[in-house]
C-alpha cells in the first residue's frame, strides 16, 4: 500500500514517484518494443510474411509512441509559469491525441498493404515456419508488457499510462491474429496471411480512433464524469455554512480537473466568515478528489427568505 508520504493533496502518488513510474515502465516497453521491431521485421522478410512485417511495423510505432509518452511525461511535471498559470497538465492530453494519430496512421497503412496483396492472390507464398514462432514469442512479450504496464498506470492514476498499456494490449491481440493467419498459412491457406495483416490495421486504426477522439474532447474542455461530478457536489453540500451551490462546472488538465462553482452563503455573515467557508470548500474539494484548482465565487442569501434549492444548476 502507498503510504501517505507518496501521496499529493490529492490523495494521488505525488509527482516525483508518478513521474519515475512513468519513466521506469515506458523505458521497459521501449526496450521491448526495440528487440521485438528488429526481430518480427527481419524474420518476416524472410519468412516471406506480410502479417509479421505488419506487426513488426506495429511494435515500430510503439517504439515512437513511447518516446511521445516519455517527451509528454517530463514536460507535464512542469510548475505554472508566466505562460501557463495552471501548469502544464494538458501536455498528457496532447500526448494521447499523438498517440491516436499515430496509430490512425499506421492502421490506414497497413490496411492499404494488406489490400494490395489480398488483390493478387496468385502472387501470395506460403510463410516459412520460423515465422509461426516469432509471432507467439511477440504474443507473450505484449501479453506480460501490457499486465506490467497497467499495473504501474493504475497504481499512479495516469490516464495517458493507461492508454499507452491497453495500445500494449492492442499489440497482444494483434500478435494472435498475426499467428493464426501464419498458421493457417502453414497448413496450405496462404489467404490467411495478409487478411491477418489487414485485421492488425483494422484493430489498430479503431484504436487509433478512439484516442485521438477522447484527447481531442479533453482539449476541448470537456467535464469529467457523472460519478466524479456526484462525488464533487457531495463534498460541496457537507461543508459547514455552505447553504446551497450552483454553476458547478469541470474541464479536464490532464489527469487532473478545474473547477468553478457559485457558493450560496448566509447574507448576515461577514465577508471575512463567507470568505472562510469558501476557503473550506475549495480546501476539501482539492483534498478528496483530483482537482488542481476550484475556483469559489459566494452568493449572499437571506435564509428568512426562499432560498434556491441546493445544488441546483
Amino acid at each position: 500500500m502507498q503510504s501517505m508520504d507518496d501521496q499529493d493533496e490529492h490523495g494521488d502518488i505525488d509527482t516525483p514517484s508518478r513521474q519515475e513510474a512513468a519513466k521506469r515502465s515506458t523505458l521497459v516497453s521501449v526496450t521491448v518494443n526495440i528487440g521485438l521491431t528488429i526481430t518480427q521485421v527481419s524474420v518476416g522478410i524472410l519468412a516471406g510474411s506480410a502479417g509479421l512485417i505488419a506487426d513488426g511495423i506495429h511494435s515500430l510505432s510503439d517504439l515512437v509512441a513511447d518516446f511521445v509518452v516519455l517527451f509528454a511525461n517530463h514536460h507535464s511535471q512542469k510548475a505554472p509559469d508566466d505562460d501557463h498559470h495552471y501548469g502544464h497538465q494538458r501536455y498528457e492530453n496532447a500526448a494521447s491525441l499523438t498517440l491516436g494519430i499515430l496509430l490512425l496512421a499506421v492502421g490506414v497503412g497497413m490496411l492499404w498493404g494488406a489490400f494490395m496483396k489480398v488483390q493478387q492472390p496468385d502472387a501470395i507464398q506460403p510463410v516459412k515456419s520460423i515465422a509461426i514462432w516469432v509471432a507467439l514469442g511477440a504474443l507473450a512479450a505484449k501479453e506480460t508488457l501490457f499486465r506490467y504496464m497497467l499495473n504501474i498506470a493504475q497504481k499512479v492514476r495516469s490516464s495517458m499510462l493507461i492508454a499507452n498499456a491497453w495500445h500494449a494490449r492492442s499489440d497482444a491481440a494483434a500478435s494472435l491474429v498475426v499467428a493464426i493467419g501464419i498458421g493457417g498459412s502453414l497448413l496450405g491457406y496462404p489467404m490467411l496471411d495478409p487478411l491477418a495483416a489487414m485485421i492488425v490495421g483494422f484493430m489498430v486504426t479503431r484504436m487509433g480512433w478512439g484516442f485521438a477522439w477522447d484527447a481531442l474532447h479533453d482539449l476541448m474542455d470537456r467535464a469529467v464524469d457523472e460519478k466524479t461530478m456526484q462525488a464533487i457536489r457531495q463534498t460541496l453540500t457537507e461543508t459547514p455554512g455552505v447553504l446551497g451551490w450552483h454553476e458547478l462546472k469541470t474541464r479536464k488538465a490532464g489527469d487532473l480537473i478545474l473547477a468553478d462553482v457559485h457558493l450560496e452563503i448566509d447574507a448576515d455573515m461577514t465577508v471575512e466568515q463567507g470568505h472562510d467557508i469558501a476557503l473550506e470548500a475549495r480546501r476539501r474539494v482539492m483534498e478528496q478528489h483530483a482537482v488542481l484548482n476550484l475556483m469559489t465565487h459566494v452568493d449572499p442569501i437571506r435564509i428568512s427568505s426562499p432560498t434556491r434549492q441546493q445544488g441546483a444548476s
